[in-house]
């Protein structure tokens, strides 16, 4: 799940028991599974596929599972067709969130994501609602006892675009273009790259500054984080630091 970055920052911390491992691996594979069939199993010609192959590794997906995942996208071993389908919509005070999905059955998921926001006091949207309030990055997180300026200087002469201190990590913001080099180059120099991927960076954010609105914001977006078919969720809230402090305690 991403939104705006302290709230990743929390949900990092308290992951481990969060979140159990066999449910990431699972989307994980799905997400290697498409890529594979959308562009073939061979990584230096498929982007895609590169990406989802180094965000597995870095999440500890053992390497056979990652090479089975692709044979069964590109068909040499039998699997389930998935298609990725996206919905959009809003949390409590008008967050707007994003909720990328990989399927096998389009309207079941369609129905379970619906109800899921209205269970949690949000409304879905139609196509283009939201989306525009969002651009699409590549965010590179490395651990934060690195020197900031050696960090800098490396992701800038590869062509990143940002970095942020998040407290416990830096996070590189890069074009999607260039993920895959400026994270070359980081690893190049020594640095240990935490994780890379592409995702949804909110243009602009909402602020919600009341615990309980953030309550409510954050319940709606674990618990479509939480569903097997959702990939990534997407929300442009910016919770303060005390706020979040209260939840993550």
């Amino acid at each position: 799940m991403s939104g705006h970055s302290k709230w990743a920052t929390t949900k990092y911390r308290k992951g481990a028991q969060d979140k159990a491992r066999g449910k990431l691996f699972a989307k994980l594979i799905r997400q290697i599974e498409v890529a594979a069939r959308e562009g073939g199993s061979d990584l230096s010609s498929n982007a895609a596929l590169r990406t989802m192959y180094s965000k597995a590794r870095d999440a500890s997906v053992p390497s056979d599972t990652i090479e089975r995942a692709i044979k069964r996208g590109t068909g040499e071993l039998e699997g389930v067709r998935y298609e990725a389908v996206t919905y959009e919509g809003y949390a409590h005070g008008g967050v707007a969130v994003i909720v990328e999905c990989l399927t096998d059955n389009r309207n079941r998921t369609g129905a379970e994501i619906r109800n899921i926001f209205s269970r949690n006091g949000g409304s879905t949207a139609e196509p283009g609602a939201v989306s525009w309030q969002f651009a699409r990055k590549g965010v590179i997180s490395l651990a934060h006892d690195v020197d900031e300026d050696r960090v800098m200087e490396l992701a800038t002469d590869a062509g990143a675009e940002d970095l942020t201190d998040e407290g416990v990590r830096w996070l590189v913001t890069t074009a999607p273009s260039d993920l895959a080099a400026v994270r070359g180059a980081l690893e190049t120099a020594g640095l240990q790259v935490e994780s890379s991927e592409l995702t949804l960076v909110p243009t602009t954010t909402v602020p919600v500054e009341d615990e309980g609105e953030a309550k409510r914001v954050v319940r709606l977006l674990e618990a479509l984080d939480d569903h097997d078919d959702v990939q990534a969720v997407h929300a442009n809230y910016d919770i303060p630091d005390p706020v979040l402090a209260q939840l993550a305690g």
